[in-house]
């Protein structure tokens, strides 16, 4: 009798977890929804990359290349002394190149001088230093400064807050449709994770940093996701 009870509960379980049965006794797959969202999160950037170096020209190569290398050194020590890590710093780009005349028909073009190009990439943590860190490498000899980058030393947290906001305009899209058929939004069936952008600069106030006014805006960070929901009665 026990077993004839087990065996009666355990068959009422699985009916109920099974699809409803539509016509014709077919199973009805349940009602869902797929949604895309997006979210966004900016903060103040509190790190910058730059690429710096040095750019001399002589008459031969090896004296284009001691002048680069005098200079190179003063500017690598600079950069010690104001406290960029030496993980920080890192070459780039070394070259020797010959700059020639323009040539003229029938004859060789000379060559004028050689060009020793010397950069390096460097890592700021420390964004207030970065108008003294600029100001300091002109004066010891940097030519060649561009390429300026802020940046977030941890980006992860930002990005989770881009996730979260991206969940939520799913959630919102996801609740428009459902009222619209006169639905409910259920459980999640699923989530994926369409993509996360890289942080971008935000216009934003300029700062005086030091000798040299550097404008730092913001950094943001976006999300998309795509989400399917279950509907409900």
């Amino acid at each position: 009798m026990a077993v004839k009870a087990l065996l009666l509960t355990l068959a009422l379980a699985l009916s109920a977890c099974a699809p409803m049965a539509g016509p014709h006794g077919i199973p009805r797959r349940p009602s869902t929804v797929t949604v895309s969202g997006a979210g966004a999160a900016t903060a103040p950037p509190d790190m910058a990359e730059i690429t710096t170096g040095v750019v001399t020209r002589a008459a031969t190569a090896a004296q284009a290349l001691a002048q680069n290398s005098q200079a190179m050194e003063r500017l690598l020590q600079s950069l010690g002394a104001l406290g960029i890590a030496a993980r920080d710093i890192q070459t780039t780009s070394v070259s020797v190149s010959p700059q020639r005349r323009p040539a003229r028909e029938g004859q060789p073009s000379d060559i004028l001088a050689y060009e020793v190009v010397n950069q390096v990439h460097v890592k700021v943590r420390d964004l207030p230093s970065l108008g003294r860190v600029l100001d300091q490498q002109v004066s010891q000899g940097a030519n060649s400064i561009y390429g300026i980058r802020f940046g977030l030393i941890d980006p992860a947290p930002l990005l989770d807050e881009a996730r979260k906001r991206a969940m939520a305009d799913a959630r919102r899209k996801a609740e428009l449709y459902a009222a619209a058929a006169g639905l409910k939004v259920g459980r999640v069936v699923s989530v994926q994770e369409a993509g996360a952008a890289s942080p971008r600069p935000e216009v934003g106030a300029r700062a005086m940093m030091s000798a040299v006014p550097v404008a730092a805006g913001e950094q943001e960070i976006q999300a998309s996701v795509g989400v399917t929901y279950a509907l409900e009665p």
